[in-house]
């Protein structure tokens, strides 16, 4: 059990029958009134956002989930595919429950949250950044604009991400996982 002045982003929460983790939340203390907790809820099994208010103090039930080290396989028609890199066993993840599935490259590291108590894997978390091929681009016009222009560009995954105009095909580019945005060219 936890009150809700221990909430913290990334928390777990067993509730409405369900896993939820604390996507922000803002600790609220009007001038008339009790104080009161306002969360955003992301929930793991069925990945809907809902905003939920909770009362100051109130007490919540936190469930344990644990970061497991997995290697992405493979994708097919059933799911994508991981291997846990210490008993090498594989699990099966539905592609809607992960945020930005089309980042992930075959044998790259990612995390997988797994409920402590069902052994079920809720989710998988990228690393912040990821390494990728830029396979087809339009070439950008010199002079075509006064300030930082963006161009589609798709990388190895099947993935469109916007970069600058001077960015070309077949180079290396850094790209953030958590809002799929382009980061930098690899050196």
């Amino acid at each position: 059990m936890a009150s809700t002045a221990d909430f913290k982003n990334g928390m777990c929460l067993e509730f409405n029958n369900d896993i939820y983790t604390i996507v922000e939340f803002q600790h609220v203390k009007p001038g008339k009134g009790a104080a009161f907790v306002r969360t955003k809820l992301k929930g793991l099994t069925s990945g809907k956002v809902l905003d939920k208010t909770f009362n100051s103090g109130e007490k919540v039930t936190t469930a344990r989930v644990e970061k497991r080290p997995h290697q992405y396989l493979y994708a097919d028609d059933m799911g994508l595919h991981f291997m846990d890199t210490e008993t090498f066993e594989q699990v099966r993840i539905d592609e809607k429950l992960i945020e930005r599935a089309n980042l992930m490259k075959e044998g790259q590291m990612v995390d997988v949250l797994v409920h402590a108590e069902t052994e079920t894997p809720l989710t998988v978390e990228l690393p912040p950044f990821v390494e990728l091929m830029i396979t087809y681009t339009e070439p950008g016009i010199k002079g075509d604009t006064a300030t930082n222009a963006l161009k589609p560009a798709t990388v190895e995954t099947g993935a469109t991400v916007m970069v600058p105009l001077f960015v070309e095909q077949d180079i290396m580019i850094k790209v953030d996982t958590r809002d799929g945005s382009y980061s930098e060219r690899v050196k």
